[in-house]
């Protein structure tokens, strides 16, 4: 149990106050009654099965921040610091600002600001590996990082910035609520080390002592509706009407009026003229880049394949071109393998990646990765029976046809479905760029169009090099890749005007990919539009041999060339809602500069080396891979089949 000083200020303890039964949310304050089972429980903190003496130990507890006392000293943030023995790169409570106005009318607004233990968390239900739990003692949302496997979905889905993702340890990690100090009736470290007044803590909705507002928005706060957060504010200075960011997020915090209107978030990009910025489309998303363009087109593709020769495509039957089919087969086998290989690189703990399918119930991602192993392994075992059919045919050949049926409609099925999951893995709340239609448009679209032109072009090279014409075939199949095009097109018309008419982070994204990125926005858009005008004349012209097989070959190119460009441009154009920061202090902008000028070599400075952390990735992959190795070694093989056994048929 946590040792409470002899010398500890009154200030460091949790008031003895009166609770209301409810919140501003209509939730219950108390979580469970002191007769449940659930009740007088230990938390087992560092081992310790005491259970504390606090009379609100049931409650939901929550942060008060007075927006007006901040004097932005960071006493909070270091003190969180020093208690949970943190790096200098990572920080579970940070302060950042909002300033407005101009001399001598100048004003800034201080926030501090960490995880806020909200009564709908939706970190919590999109961990895959369920490493989230919200506690009925005190309502904490409390995080295991032995759990995590580094995937920072959480990350994506909370407004806040509060789960802080480490690339050095590749596990996430965030405010624990200090809940050991808790249970013997002190205050989280952050609010008793504030210098100013500004944070205190309590149960919530109780408003500590000379306060007299519990708002639950301030200016620069996301929409609290996301997440409910059991945060409260007070904030009744005058600001001036316009609020704007440090760091370089493009956002700006308007009033409609001077007066007591809500400030309401708004894009404050600058005119610039278009840019390429080329190198600037890498991202530590890569891996999803490849990962979920080659799943949608081997989905495509497989599909085609299979419902093809029902339509009048005898040409892609195995049967007619039985060597094409099954070469087409182990080709999708092997991209589809590769891209589920490279998607763990985007795990802090690729190792660890089993963990997926622990929170089937409510994370897409589990759903997104039980449905692509469902496709995967129907893949498999149609691609087995189809080019190894006397396998089963000495059995009897009804169940050769039988496997291709069964596996061949249920690939055809579960990926479109895999494909719908993994959409849903995008619209988030806090990520409005992102949380729009648009994003199943390009799905589907990416599907429909490389996936039947990868078939297409496989068929007529195949077919040229054997003498036989292709004509009629891409004749057909135009179809599919000129409907995936306009489906993507249509996707990204309405998905710019959602964007201008959205505002705020929106508006922000679509400024950077009007300017940051301009140009290479119009050449994606320019190399669609011309895709979707050749494909049908292509089609209609009949063109084959190898001039027409060249054409068809630029065709796939462009087509490939703007589908990376615009997954790519999916990925580095988000802008999420999270808090302000400082200007030098969780801004990107700073943390750009501070790589390039070396000034990240410092320690002190919070900003990781780029290479050196990737480095460090390695090393630390490479040892947790030899860890698990020589635990296997110790322990015997009936182990490692007991462990197989339990991941497989049960949820960690």
């Amino acid at each position: 149990m946590y040792q409470v000083r002899d010398d500890e200020p009154e200030y460091a303890f949790i008031p003895d106050v009166a609770a209301p039964a409810s919140n501003q949310w209509g939730k219950n304050v108390t979580l469970v009654n002191t007769d449940d089972a659930l009740a007088g429980k230990s938390m087992h903190i560092n081992g310790d099965g005491s259970v504390g003496s606090s009379p609100h130990r049931y409650r939901q507890h929550g942060f008060h921040f007075t927006a007006d006392n901040c004097i932005g000293c960071h006493a909070c943030e270091a003190a969180c610091s020093e208690k949970n023995e943190l790096p200098a790169h990572i920080s579970f409570r940070s302060v950042g600002y909002l300033e407005g106005g101009s001399y001598p009318a100048y004003r800034r607004m201080n926030i501090s600001m960490a995880c806020n233990h909200c009564d709908d968390p939706v970190c919590l239900k999109g961990c895959p590996t369920r490493a989230y739990t919200k506690f009925a003692e005190y309502g904490a949302v409390l995080q295991d990082p032995d759990i995590c496997f580094g995937c920072g979905y959480c990350t994506w889905v909370c407004p806040y910035n509060a789960p802080q993702l480490d690339p050095v340890k590749g596990q996430v990690s965030k405010c624990n609520m200090c809940v050991d100090r808790l249970e013997v009736g002190l205050k989280p470290a952050c609010a008793a080390a504030c210098l100013g007044g500004a944070l205190d803590f309590g149960v919530i909705e109780t408003t500590p002592e000379n306060r007299e507002q519990a708002k639950i928005h301030i200016p620069g706060f996301p929409d609290p509706e996301i997440t409910h957060p059991n945060i409260r504010f007070q904030q009744i200075k005058s600001l001036p009407r316009d609020m704007t960011r440090t760091d370089s997020t493009p956002i700006r915090y308007q009033r409609d009026a001077q007066g007591v209107e809500e400030y309401k978030a708004k894009s404050h990009g600058a005119p610039l003229p278009k840019q390429w910025n080329l190198l600037k489309l890498s991202s530590r998303e890569n891996p999803l880049v490849l990962f979920t363009l080659v799943t949608q087109t081997v989905v495509g593709a497989f599909i085609l394949l299979f419902l093809g020769p029902m339509f009048g495509l005898e040409m892609l039957g195995r049967d007619t071109h039985p060597y094409i089919h099954a070469g087409l087969l182990v080709a999708l086998i092997g991209a589809q393998t590769l891209a589920l290989a490279v998607s763990t690189l985007h795990l802090g703990k690729p190792h660890r990646f089993y963990r997926a399918f622990n929170n089937l119930k409510y994370s897409p991602v589990s759903r997104e990765v039980a449905g692509i192993a469902v496709f995967y392994n129907l893949l498999v075992i149609y691609s087995l029976a189809s080019v190894f059919p006397t396998a089963l045919n000495w059995i009897s050949p009804t169940l050769t046809h039988a496997v291709l049926m069964v596996c061949g409609w249920g690939a055809v099925i579960a990926g479109p479905v895999a494909i719908h999951a993994m959409h849903k893995i995008y619209r988030i709340k806090a990520r409005p760029f992102w949380n729009h239609w648009q994003v199943l448009t390009s799905f589907y679209g990416t599907m429909l169009s490389l996936g039947s032109l990868i078939v297409g072009w496989v068929f007529a090279a195949m077919l040229t090099l054997s003498g036989e014409g292709y004509g009629s075939l891409l004749s057909v199949l135009t179809l599919p890749i000129t409907l995936g095009l306009i489906v993507d097109g249509i996707g990204l018309i309405a998905h710019g005007k959602y964007l201008s008419a959205y505002g705020a982070e929106a508006s922000a994204a679509q400024w950077q990919q009007l300017t940051v990125f301009g140009h290479t926005h119009g050449l994606r858009n320019k190399l669609l539009v011309l895709a979707c005008l050749l494909a049908p004349g292509f089609g209609l012209w009949g063109m084959t041999g190898g001039i027409g097989l060249l054409a068809w070959s630029l065709l796939a190119l462009g087509c490939i060339t703007a589908a990376v460009i615009g997954r790519a441009l999916f990925y580095v154009l988000v802008v999420p809602t999270t808090m302000p920061g400082a200007f030098f202090w969780r801004n990107q902008g700073f943390e750009a500069h501070a790589r390039a000028s070396g000034l990240a070599r410092m320690e002190q400075v919070g900003v990781l080396p780029q290479a050196e952390y990737h480095d460090l990735q390695k090393q630390r992959v490479v040892t947790d891979l030899k860890n698990e190795y020589y635990k296997l070694r110790q322990r015997g093989l009936s182990y490692a089949i007991r462990q197989g056994w339990r991941l497989v048929f049960t949820r960690a």
